[in-house]
């Protein structure tokens, strides 16, 4: 493949290559772990499309050797992938599930036994319930639950695992789960969304220095970032409000600017922010030696009112205090609605850099869901192979006009459980039968083995 030779010679010699999952997404065998606020959600009817839950999700926990073979296979040199809180402490704080942590032991040793650097997530989303019925994160000891458990992982895999995040996109456990409702734990609530997306990163700031103290060499922090595309000059100022409540307000809080001004003039008919302490601002600004991005789409809006269609995730209920906002993403779409334009990443990685300079970054997702077909010769996802080839050269783009950008993962490894839409939409480059669990490497796997088997 002449593409993927042509990009694999763009990449230097130490870049990171890898590949993403979660653990609730992938796991299965939920009764031997705590349950979590996504068990909980996905227990009532319609909160899930499909009416999938935990198990058996990609049954990964019965398929670990046999997984990390297929993700060394692809030639990638480092595996992203989140443990889960409740398998790892049951009930949220208190008592240490040793089993649990050996399901972690057995991913980490046998990534390294294949060559592959582990990178790994403290949060992706899976609240214990048992803390959630303490308050969750709207609780002021929500710090110290999860400063408890950072510490208890970073006492253990320090030795083995030098990167590890605290938290995976606190924008969508903020937002989507307690402003527009559609992820765990449900809530419709403005003003909670945004003590939520305080208390999250005042979390990862206790977290950055739980895990340094335990001796983690490089804790960092992953963020979904995007470009906001105004579509029209009448729009302008609300896009510059969702820029702030996508982006703004989490960089400005790691590099201990606060909360920007504007972001607390267009929320003050929702909260007075008093939840705020400078205290808490110190915190959150605890210093990170990496950042993650996660990106996949732009956000276009304009002022003229269109029917876009479904589009996940994009929706004024997800930015408290915009109104009198559509959404338009432009052709050609995945299916989960977004809109394909890599040059979007480009900005986004350089518009990063410039509001945290001297943080190194790496692309921790990228992908695009798409409706593959099963044919006898394969699975040809010609659409996804070009994503990842016009994503991976714009992130390259960002690289070569200074950006110090260190690795990219691909998302996902595997089709599975795309938390609110089921297994209605895929992600993976490897595709995963609920129920039969076989694997089958799709075109785009072969695509991305290419590139990163032959990078320099």
């Amino acid at each position: 493949m002449k593409r993927a030779q042509e990009i694999s010679a763009r990449i230097p010699h130490n870049f990171t290559l890898g590949v993403a999952t979660s653990s609730w997404q992938i796991e299965g065998s939920s009764s031997s772990r705590g349950k979590s606020i996504w068990d909980d959600f996905a227990e009532t009817p319609g909160n899930v499309v499909d009416g999938a839950t935990a198990d058996p999700a990609c049954d990964h926990l019965n398929h670990i050797p046999e997984d990390l073979d297929l993700l060394s296979g692809l030639g990638a040199n480092a595996y992203r992938f989140s443990l889960s809180w409740p398998r790892v402490i049951p009930e949220g704080t208190g008592k240490i599930s040793r089993s649990g942590l050996g399901v972690y032991d057995r991913i980490v040793d046998g990534a390294l036994e294949r060559g592959l650097t582990p990178f790994a997530t403290l949060y992706h989303w899976d609240l214990p319930s048992a803390l959630q019925e303490k308050g969750g994160w709207l609780s002021p000891d929500s710090h110290q639950w999860f400063s408890e458990y950072a510490h208890v992982v970073g006492e253990h895999f320090a030795d083995r695992v030098e990167h590890v995040a605290t938290l995976n996109e606190p924008w969508v456990s903020a937002f989507l789960g307690y402003a527009a409702g559609i992820h765990a734990p449900g809530e419709q609530n403005p003003a909670a969304s945004l003590e939520v997306f305080y208390r999250l990163m005042v979390a990862s700031g206790h977290g950055i220095r739980a895990l340094r103290a335990a001796g983690v060499k490089n804790p960092g922090l992953v963020l979904n970032l995007t470009t906001i595309i105004a579509e029209d000059e009448d729009i302008v100022p609300t896009s510059t409000i969702i820029d702030g409540l996508q982006n703004r307000i989490f960089l400005d809080l790691l590099a201990n600017r606060g909360i920007p001004d504007d972001i607390v003039a267009a929320t003050s008919s929702i909260t007075d922010w008093s939840f705020v302490t400078s205290e808490g601002l110190a915190m959150a600004a605890e210093p990170i030696t990496w950042l993650g991005i996660n990106y996949y789409t732009p956000t276009r809006v304009a002022s003229l009112s269109k029917n876009a269609g479904k589009i996940v995730g994009q929706d004024a209920s997800v930015y408290p205090g915009v109104s009198n906002v559509s959404f338009v993403p432009r052709s050609p779409r995945t299916a989960m609605g977004w809109e394909i334009h890599a040059p979007s990443l480009t900005q986004t990685l350089l518009t990063t850099a410039s509001r945290l300079p001297g943080v190194p970054l790496y692309v921790t997702e990228n992908g695009a869901a798409f409706d593959d077909t099963v044919t006898e010769t394969g699975i040809h996802d010609e659409n996804r192979v070009d994503y990842y080839a016009s994503h991976i050269s714009a992130a390259l783009d960002a690289l070569d006009q200074g950006v110090d950008l260190r690795g990219y993962f691909a998302w996902s490894l595997f089709d599975n459980l795309e938390w609110a839409e089921g297994w209605t939409k895929r992600f993976g480059i490897i595709r995963v039968d609920a129920w039969s669990q076989i694997r089958t490497p799709k075109d785009s796997a072969l695509f991305l083995r290419e590139i990163f088997s032959t990078a320099r």
